[in-house]
């Protein structure tokens, strides 16, 4: 049987993220019993914490969302825009696609406001602000420490993914910046590239004409990112990192981890997560079982947070199942 396209794109990303996490193991060797915390109230304690920061950063995210929505004119109820976010996380984190949650999110959202385009933007611009905060955080991080600006390699790696990802920025936002009439109704016709950079477009041209908007998203962004790097702090407190690891070092590297571990060559980031934290954590004395322990932990957490929304990706795709083409994103195979 023929594998069709996407299906080859999932297995090689399956292959990678299983060569980039047996090339770690391999190198850890017999020092696995370093990563294991005893099993105490105190560790408990940490991890219990950094579940409920990671259940709280997901919320946050639909604020995020709905705060970009709303910048655009469109005003769904906040309790549909969480359910469809948790949709969309247990979608993208258990049941790991080409497709992803964010395609779940466009096409269950747009049949509900029937403003297709408009949510299409708002997703692409949603995501969009973690390329400005995320490398603001890193930069601020390495400023606040000077010693994070000595470690050789990492160092470097971590600075060059804060100015690449802001360059890359400023250049999708000058190819975007042509005149937006009409960007709206040709975004429905658009595909790939065409309808990213419109998308993009259209919603620059709404947040322009709005700064009170455009600050409230941002600072929704930072501060869930922000969760996100607390999160990062009670997980490694949950395993006993060295003191290096503390809140000013994940302040200048979670964020660079969390920039690279979307690029599309593993599954949800695995191996390219725990190898960056490998090469950010190990110079602060960190033993490379538990930086890769760390990246482990923290996909875990977001796994178990993303079951959450399994009645309401089970529930929508039955709804979607009854009423939809075989077109349609959601009904395609896994």
């Amino acid at each position: 049987m023929r594998l069709s396209r996407q299906q080859l794109i999932l297995a090689a990303r399956l292959i990678i993220s299983a060569l980039l996490l047996w090339v770690l193991v391999t190198k850890i060797g017999s020092n696995w019993y370093e990563a294991i915390p005893d099993p105490t109230a105190h560790t408990f304690a940490w991890l219990a914490g950094a579940l409920v920061v990671t259940f709280a950063g997901v919320v946050l995210s639909a604020a995020r969302w709905s705060a970009v929505l709303s910048a655009l004119g469109v005003h769904p109820p906040f309790r549909r825009l969480l359910s469809l976010y948790f949709a969309g996380q247990f979608m993208g984190n258990v049941l790991p696609s080409t497709i992803g949650g964010d395609a779940l999110r466009v096409t269950r959202l747009s049949k509900d406001t029937g403003e297709g385009p408009t949510v299409f933007a708002s997703v692409v611009l949603e995501r969009l602000t973690g390329w400005l905060v995320l490398p603001v955080i890193t930069l601020v991080g390495l400023a606040v420490n000077p010693g994070l600006r000595d470690l050789g390699r990492a160092s470097a790696v971590a600075f060059g993914v804060a100015t690449g990802t802001l360059v890359l920025l400023a250049v999708v936002i000058l190819l975007t910046t042509r005149r937006a009439e009409g960007i709206e109704e040709r975004l429905e016709h658009n595909e790939g590239w065409r309808r990213f950079t419109g998308a993009v477009r259209f919603g620059i041209h709404r947040l322009v004409h709005q700064p009170a908007a455009t600050a409230r998203i941002l600072a929704t962004g930072f501060t869930y990112q922000l969760i996100l790097i607390s999160s990062a702090l009670m997980a490694a407190r949950a395993l006993n990192l060295p003191a290096g690891a503390g809140p000013t070092a994940l302040l200048a590297f979670v964020p660079a981890v969390l920039t690279a571990q979307v690029l599309p060559i593993s599954i949800s980031g695995l191996g390219v997560r725990e190898g960056l934290f490998v090469l950010f954590l190990n110079p602060l004395g960190v033993p490379r079982s538990q930086a890769v322990a760390l990246g482990l932990l923290l996909y875990l957490l977001n796994l178990v947070v993303s079951l959450f929304g399994a009645p309401a990706f089970a529930v929508g795709h039955r709804v979607q199942a009854n009423t939809n083409s075989e077109s349609d994103p959601e009904t395609m195979p896994i």
